[in-house]
């Protein structure tokens, strides 16, 4: 049995997220359905993480076993011939035995990508959140430095579920009357978290590496950073959600298609 390593590439927007589910179209469920035609068995797809409906990767990880025999390059060529031209698989190669592209990932990267300009180009309007208003840059950069380091994310995240279970979570302890539970964990390590201005192109990216993310916690983060660069928040005061645990007092979420998978580190 081998263990194959994909990396993949999608534009988002016409996907209902990673995550296979019955009656939409998503990147797991296409690929799935790729290699079960190539294979002639039933595959299943583990990704390094589940991203939400529209947002985008560019170097996305996941892995499967197989009996197939298939050379990795042929396999490659296979697929993409089978799968939409929105996603196309940037490499195979085999992985170790044990590898698997969900439990093994040790810190991911995410871009968040604002267009200033007035008027947003047809060729680039599903991968920015176009803003034509003013944004003060450098009072977000300052902001957005201040998250980095072990938080609770609380304030940054979904009411739902974690956006990648990256972390175990944690456990509780078991009483005499019950066992112990599983207690999911809000705390995320972020290594770096930086917002830079291209004047040329009008156009503000933040781009974010930890070692795990809950649901929405970018795109909430990126909203909140927007409130900051319109005057609506000091930029210190994203320490004070921090400390809080409240959702509400952070900014709107984002909107999907300005958020994209950078890397996936292992």
């Amino acid at each position: 049995m081998r263990n194959l390593r994909l990396t993949i590439a999608y534009d988002g927007t016409d996907f209902h997220g990673w995550q296979r589910q019955p009656n939409v179209p998503t990147v797991q469920g296409c690929l799935e359905d790729g290699l079960m035609r190539i294979t002639g068995a039933e595959v299943k797809l583990y990704g390094s993480g589940r991203t939400d409906a529209g947002v985008h990767a560019a170097s996305q990880v996941a892995n499967f076993n197989t009996g197939c025999r298939i050379p990795c390059e042929n396999l490659q060529k296979a697929l993409n011939d089978l799968v939409p031209w929105s996603v196309r698989i940037r490499e195979v190669s085999e992985a170790a035995e044990d590898f698997h592209a969900r439990y093994h990932a040790r810190a991911k990267t995410y871009r968040y990508r604002i267009l200033r300009a007035p008027v947003c180009s047809p060729f680039f309007w599903r991968f920015v959140e176009h803003h034509p208003y003013p944004l003060d840059h450098r009072r977000m950069a300052e902001a957005a430095r201040l998250l980095e380091g072990e938080h609770d994310f609380t304030s940054f995240a979904a009411s739902s579920r974690d956006e990648d279970d990256d972390l175990p979570g944690a456990v509780s302890e078991p009483s005499s009357q019950q066992p112990a539970k599983h207690v999911p964990s809000m705390v995320r390590i972020i290594f770096s978290s930086r917002l830079w201005w291209r004047p040329r192109m009008k156009l503000l990216t933040y781009e974010v590496r930890g070692n795990g993310f809950l649901h929405h916690m970018v795109r909430n983060i990126a909203g909140t950073l927007i409130e900051v660069g319109r005057g609506k928040l000091a930029p210190r005061e994203v320490l004070r959600i921090l400390a809080a645990c409240d959702r509400t007092l952070a900014g709107p979420t984002a909107p999907a298609r300005g958020l994209c998978l950078m890397k996936v580190d292992y």
